[in-house]
């Protein structure tokens, strides 16, 4: 073989040197290099892989927020709507309540109104009684008195 070598030139011991060299390189390289930037690698495809989960994790929260959100809207909607009937029933009830007493005190006023004026009658008509009385014998004065003289 050293024959072949020495055909081609080629000083075995100084290839078997560099040999060696590109050995100690080759193993060099690999531990403070490759095993580094794999280990980086590695490293950089878990934060992406957890990244993922926490973005599809916080994408599932914000539909199921965005859910329990539509449903207190919808909740709080009907419970407004509940509170407006109500509201509006109380409402109608106090108008009609309302409607009521004023058409009491409206009755009650008209009854006073006419006893006050059934009672003025009765004063008149006393009054005129007495005024006719007076004319009467104010008439009867004057007849006794004519008929005297």
């Amino acid at each position: 073989m050293s024959e072949l070598f020495a055909a081609f030139g080629i000083n075995w011991k100084l290839l078997l040197v560099q040999a060696f060299n590109f050995g100690i390189l080759l193993a060099v390289l690999w531990y403070f290099l490759y095993e580094p930037v794999l280990k980086m690698i590695d490293d950089r495809r878990k934060k992406i892989a957890e990244g993922v989960q926490n973005a599809e994790a916080a994408a599932g929260r914000l539909a199921e927020a965005k859910t329990k959100g539509e449903g207190i809207i919808g909740s709080a909607s009907r419970e407004a709507e509940g509170i407006v009937a109500a509201a509006r029933s109380r409402a109608e009830e106090k108008a009609e309540e309302i409607v009521r007493e004023a058409e009491s005190r409206a009755s009650s006023t008209l009854k006073d109104a006419a006893l006050r004026a059934e009672e003025a009658k009765r004063q008149a008509l006393k009054e005129s009684e007495r005024e006719i009385a007076r004319a009467a014998m104010l008439a009867a004065e004057r007849i006794l008195r004519g008929s005297s003289h």
